[in-house]
């Protein structure tokens, strides 16, 4: 049986609402601004950063440590008005060449349009995965948590404790996934004008400048290590499956607010669609 839309906002609204009043770890213990030159601010006793963006430069931080499976929170406050252009982003990354990657990419709109969030994944440098929403509330107006949760069995995205995308791992049957490479929590605000809002066709608006996003309530609950590997049973989140009511809010979101599919995208895959797409 399908959720009503009003059960729905009320399960949603509970939820972030429990979330809201969980405390994060310090920025000046976990994170490194590394660019911007001055842009980028730790704030409230390292509870809060600030990244701004203008017509010089952006800004952005990174996580000290690097994990190999975790589950990453961050609330994020998105960059208010007339953000066209602007691209805020939260991620997770390695770094060796063939790398391997899972993105939160907020793209910038004009004035009483909505967010889009753009998410991806690349596996081994391959990437071409992504999926698009138009987010259901107001981004800007108050902090929102964004989740990365990442097992060797999913690369499941959440909003506000709501699955959105269920990455498996499919590995057994050809399909990259990352399963060896650790990574590390980036965060930034950017221009982006070239293509994030409507492909390009709407610029950034300096004079609207300086823009800003607050980040705080980064949480990581990664692994404990025994023996050179990571042992993760007993982590709460190793498990997680998307099933039952997660299922069906999850299916509620992408029916009502997916603007893109990567999978449903068969002009852009001539010689067939990846094969992920074909074991859904």
């Amino acid at each position: 049986m399908e959720l009503s839309v009003g059960a729905f906002v009320l399960y949603t609204v509970s939820l972030f609402s429990l979330i809201c009043f969980t405390h994060g770890a310090n920025f000046y213990q976990d994170v490194d601004i590394t660019w911007g030159d001055g842009r980028g601010k730790i704030l409230e006793n390292g509870n809060l950063i600030s990244l701004s963006l203008d017509s010089s430069s952006g800004s952005g931080f990174k996580s000290k440590k690097e994990y190999l499976f975790a589950k990453v929170d961050m609330q994020i406050k998105l960059v208010p008005g007339n953000s066209a252009g602007t691209v805020t982003t939260f991620y997770l990354r390695s770094m060796q060449p063939k790398h391997d990657e899972i993105d939160f990419e907020f793209l910038g709109n004009v004035s009483g349009s909505p967010y889009t969030l753009h998410t991806n994944l690349f596996t081994q440098a391959v990437g071409n995965r992504e999926m698009q929403f138009n987010l259901w509330f107001d981004p800007t107006r108050d902090f929102h948590n964004y989740t990365i949760l990442w097992s060797a069995h999913h690369v499941i995205i959440l909003v506000d404790g709501i699955p959105i995308r269920d990455f498996k791992n499919n590995e057994k049957k050809g399909v990259l996934f990352p399963t060896f490479q650790p990574l590390r929590m980036y965060a930034s605000l950017w221009n982006g004008d070239s293509w994030a809002t409507q492909g390009g066709r709407v610029k950034t608006d300096w004079s609207k400048a300086p823009f800003v996003a607050m980040y705080r309530n980064y949480k990581v609950d990664t692994c404990n290590w025994s023996g050179g590997k990571p042992n993760c049973h007993q982590k709460p989140w190793w498990n997680y499956e998307v099933t039952g009511n997660r299922y069906k809010q999850m299916r509620w979101i992408q029916r009502k607010f997916m603007i893109y599919n990567y999978c449903d995208d068969a002009k852009r895959f001539p010689q067939g669609l990846p094969l992920e797409c074909k074991l859904r």
